[in-house]
């Protein structure tokens, strides 16, 4: 989309709070802020995280413009001073944050910012909109694909979403997430990314009959022949009279290389069967037989399980709009303050009466474990910047919480990735971000790290996300001191 100044797309007390920070204490004080999640989205074994490409524009045109400026003077709230800081704001810190398109887990940092205090509190609200939103669609997505087991699966769902952002960017976390194409032509535009469609009922309406409808569409489109069956009678005209029109094609050499028929209504697995019979008495066994009509996952899942003779899906409203999971839990939790006579960061936590609530406090990064016979992953693990680890010698994997379950990895028996990476050095993007495709290619090798029971639909398995000793330790601490007190 053209770009659009965001720099007030944020909550109202970001802005209060960062004119506090600049009257009542160091507003240049550094600190680290993590954004994570708790939990996964629709059950999930996992998400797959997406968005940062949005995040990075975001960042690299945070200015506040004199309009901006004109409208907070009119809320009667911030003062001159404050006002003129605002005049010259630059995002001046460091990102870092996990690349879109991989496989991530609860209470993991996503995105970490080391910034003076003011612009890491500025960027929250934004932050969490742009990679909650695409984050959610991206694993509802996924776990479409992976029920449909390889068919193709198309996003068709802009006219459902809750708006044209909505529609737009979920189509491209869609796109990330493994569908083959989107109904949605802007998405097309902006993300390079393959367009798809057929047409509506209305096409067969406007015309004296069925068959003259499908003839011209034929005529029209002979390379991507896809004619959508159920307007008057699936069985009985609209498959009899697709099969006339294949056959006319065939009979005058136009290359049959895209064509089949789209079923949007009725009981599809039984329609789909018939449908495949007809076609394959009649010589076109490699016709496509597509089905739309408010699936899902489950909804995929049972027809599969049916014998349903479906090989490409068009899916819309469940999912751009997640409609059975639709938010996406992210937060944005200070975890470290720089200490300016060391240079050093200190711990800070956020304690709650909910164990899952806890904030992981200090500046961290993140080590993925992989088994190393298999590729698969084994754990994830949250550590301190600094920490290192060798892989020749045996690590200890313990739950952070339930401590006395522990995993013990021989030496030489795993590898580890770091997973964070730099995104912006003092305010400089140094980070390009791939293109959509690009992204999707490197999804799907992610996607083939994980355990099978853990991309199931219902009760996966978990991947674990342990805490280093060090960093275990530091929590303890930081609990003890603030319960002692």
């Amino acid at each position: 989309m053209e770009h659009r100044d965001l720099t007030l797309l944020t909550d109202l007390y970001e802005l209060t709070m960062m004119q506090g920070y600049f009257k009542e204490k160091d507003a240049n004080e550094t600190v680290v802020f993590d954004m994570f999640y708790r939990t996964n989205p629709h059950g999930n074994g996992f998400t797959i995280c997406a968005g940062l490409e949005q995040l990075i524009d975001y960042i690299k045109n945070l200015r506040f413009s004199p309009d901006d400026i004109a409208y907070l003077r009119g809320l009667g709230i911030f003062d001159e001073d404050f006002l003129e800081y605002l005049k010259e704001f630059r995002f001046t810190g460091d990102i870092y944050a996990i690349p879109e398109g991989t496989v991530v887990f609860p209470r993991e940092p996503l995105v970490k910012v080391i910034a003076p205090i003011m612009q890491a509190q500025l960027i929250e609200t934004a932050l969490l909109n742009l990679i909650n939103h695409q984050s959610l669609i991206a694993t509802k997505t996924e776990r479409i694909v992976y029920a449909a087991k390889g068919d193709g699966v198309m996003e068709f769902g802009l006219r459902r979403a809750q708006g044209p952002d909505a529609g737009t960017y979920g189509a491209r976390a869609a796109m990330i997430a493994g569908c083959i194409g989107t109904s949605n032509v802007l998405c097309g535009k902006l993300f390079d990314v393959p367009v798809k469609g057929t047409h509506a009922h209305s096409w067969i309406m406007s015309f004296p009959d069925e068959l003259t409808a499908f003839r011209t569409y034929a005529r029209l489109y002979p390379s991507a022949c896809i004619l959508l069956v159920d307007t008057y009678d699936t069985l009985k005209s609209g498959v009899p009279n697709a099969i006339k029109v294949f056959t006319e094609m065939r009979e005058a050499g136009i290359p049959l290389t895209f064509y089949g028929i789209r079923l949007d209504s009725g009981d599809l697995a039984y329609l789909s069967k018939k449908a495949k019979k007809m076609l394959d008495e009649a010589g076109f066994s490699d016709a496509v037989i597509s089905a739309s009509n408010d699936l899902d996952e489950y909804l995929i899942d049972s027809l599969k399980m049916q014998g349903a003779a479906i090989n490409s899906w068009g899916v819309g409203t469940n999912l751009i709009t997640s409609k059975d999971c639709p938010s996406f839990g992210g937060v944005y939790k200070l975890a470290a303050v720089r200490d300016k006579a060391t240079g050093k960061f200190i711990p800070k936590i956020k304690v709650s009466e909910n164990a899952e609530k806890i904030t992981n406090p200090g500046n961290k990064t993140i080590y993925r474990i992989y088994d190393k016979a298999t590729g698969k992953i084994t754990a994830d693990l949250i550590c301190l910047v600094g920490e290192t680890f060798d892989t020749n010698k045996s690590l200890l994997l313990f739950d952070p919480i339930e401590t006395w379950k522990k995993t013990l990895l021989a030496p030489g028996s795993y590898t580890m990735r770091e997973l964070l990476v730099p995104i912006f050095k003092d305010g400089e993007c140094i980070y390009e971000s791939p293109k959509v495709m690009d992204i999707q290619a490197y999804c799907r090798k992610e996607l083939d790290t994980l355990w099978d029971e853990s991309r199931r639909l219902m009760n996966p398995h978990e991947v674990y996300v342990d805490l280093s000793n060090e960093l275990w330790h530091t929590k303890k601490q930081l609990l003890d001191s603030y319960h002692r007190s």
